[in-house]
Order: C-alpha cells, then sequence, then structure tokens
C-alpha cells in the first residue's frame, strides 16, 4: 500500500477517535413547505475544518444559525458540545459575513475584542488588568496591533476581518462558526483570514464550519464538505463531494466540475430560490 492511502486512512482513524463536538440526527429545517435539507446526520470532530458549500437559499447561514442556538431545527436533534445549542455560549466563536458599519464603526479594534471576551453575559468576569492583557494577546494573535486603537470605521475590509476574528477566539472557543468570511476581500487577504483560522484549529484543536461560496480558498485546508442544494446534500471529502457525478445526483441535471491547476470549478448549477427572509430570528446587534 502506498504511503498516501495509508496516510489518509490514519488521519480518518485519529478524526473517529476524537469525540465529536458537533452532532445532527435527522436533523431538518425548512421555511414553511419549503425543506432546505432534512435527514442529516452529521457529526463534527474536535480539530476538523468543514467546508459548508451550496447555492443562496440552500439553508447555509441558516444552518449555522442553527449551531449558534438561533434558529430551531423543523425535525431532528442537534447538540453542541453534548447539549442543545444555546445563544451566547463562551465555547463558539462567530465570525460574521462583512456588514454594513453601524454607529459602532467608530469603536476602537480593541474595544470590540474586548466585547468578545466580555460581551456574552455568561461566566465569571475577568479583571479588568486581565482583560486587558488578553486583548492585547488576541491582537498579536490575529496580527491586529497595529491598528488595535484605530476605529473600526477607519479600516480596510481584511483588517475588519481580522478584528473579528480575533473577536471570535477571543475566549478561547472549542468551535469557530465562520459565515462568509471572505466576502469583499481580495486573493491577499482571503488567505490571511484562512491562515488565521487554519491556525487556530490546529493549534488548538478547534473545530471550524467555514460557509463560503468559494471552495478554493480554502480547498487545502478542508477535511470534509457539506454541500447544501435542491433539499438534499452531499458530505464527504472534497474528492468525493465535488466531482460531476456526485454534483449532477444532487441537482438531478448535469453538472459539470472542471478542475484546472489546483482549482475546482463547478458548471451548470441551476438557479436557486431565494432563502426566505428571516431577520427577527437575528439577535440584537451588539456586534457590526
Amino acid at each position: 500500500m502506498s504511503a498516501v492511502p495509508r496516510a489518509r486512512e490514519n488521519r480518518t482513524e485519529d478524526r473517529d477517535a476524537r469525540a465529536a463536538v458537533i452532532s445532527l440526527r435527522g436533523a431538518a429545517l425548512s421555511y414553511g413547505e419549503r425543506v432546505l435539507w432534512q435527514d442529516l446526520d452529521l457529526d463534527i470532530q474536535a480539530g476538523e475544518f468543514l467546508a459548508v458549500l451550496g447555492p443562496n437559499g440552500s439553508g447555509k447561514t441558516s444552518f449555522v444559525r442553527a449551531l449558534l442556538g438561533q434558529r430551531r431545527l423543523s425535525a431532528g436533534t442537534l447538540t453542541v458540545l453534548g447539549s442543545p445549542p444555546r445563544k451566547g455560549s463562551r465555547h463558539i466563536g462567530y465570525v460574521p459575513q462583512q456588514a454594513t458599519l453601524s454607529a459602532q464603526a467608530m469603536l476602537r479594534a480593541r474595544d470590540l475584542v474586548r466585547f468578545g471576551i466580555d460581551g456574552h453575559g455568561f461566566g465569571p468576569r475577568l479583571r479588568l488588568r486581565a482583560v486587558h492583557r488578553r486583548v492585547d494577546e488576541v491582537l498579536e494573535a490575529v496580527g491586529a496591533t497595529a491598528y488595535a486603537d484605530v476605529p473600526v470605521g477607519l479600516l480596510s475590509g481584511g483588517e475588519r476581518q481580522r478584528v473579528r476574528v480575533g473577536q471570535a477566539l477571543a475566549t478561547d472557543p472549542r468551535i469557530l462558526l465562520c459565515d462568509e468570511p471572505l466576502l469583499s476581500l481580495d486573493l491577499h487577504h482571503q488567505r490571511a483570514v484562512t491562515e488565521l483560522v487554519d491556525a487556530r484549529r490546529r493549534s488548538h484543536a478547534t473545530a471550524v464550519v467555514f460557509v463560503t461560496h468559494e471552495i478554493n480558498p480554502v480547498l487545502g485546508l478542508v477535511d470534509r464538505v457539506l454541500y447544501l442544494a435542491r433539499g438534499g446534500f452531499r458530505v464527504g471529502t472534497p474528492d468525493e463531494v465535488l466531482n460531476s457525478e456526485s454534483l449532477s445526483r444532487l441537482y438531478g441535471t448535469q453538472v459539470d466540475v472542471i478542475r484546472v491547476r489546483g482549482r475546482i470549478t463547478v458548471v451548470g448549477v441551476p438557479d436557486e430560490v431565494a432563502e426566505p427572509p428571516h431577520h427577527a430570528e437575528l439577535p440584537h446587534e451588539v456586534r457590526p
């Protein structure tokens, strides 16, 4: 047997040996009669990097909201760290999509990171000196020390995402949820953000759920893919899921997956119906 299959086999055995930090059984999510996905059985292990893919309206963001305790499943069960998900858990870090800046745009970068530490409302509060020390540590870890005292509204998109990653990591989470964190970023900043996320999961065995429209920036980091579409899904390694046969079966029509120089392009995906609005389910805007 060659070394490559043996290495993959060993990685699989190591992953299975770890306890799942996220577990779904028979999970479904729907809006009225429209089913986004159903019958989903999935275990996500500590240290695993799971990419969540699919067209608009397939339920990618709703999947993240379910993990955050902001959206109830329509059927099935979901446990996060052994318990039903709840809002405001210090064990879960969340990196949101790039958003329109609000009145909080004048807060400094260090203020947002500090909010990640003491803004949850759960658990004991750290002493002020310890908070300042932790903020400085996080800013240094994500490469944001140089603009720690700059208002967020004056930062570039890439700089803001570094700060958001820092905010998400401030409580030393066991799970990191990233919802389209690469939107509106150039290739340089995409690489910087993905490297920060990957470094965290490798150094602390943090599970990463990474929602993205574009697989290529994270293709070399991903352990498995969850591809959502047309009320169904596919789960597996990138090679198992991102191929013409698998996606054609999922969509019920011919879909071509083209691989050129290590990059993947999916051609022929049908238009999806836009996901129903659900602004009422969002938490109060306490973060930009």
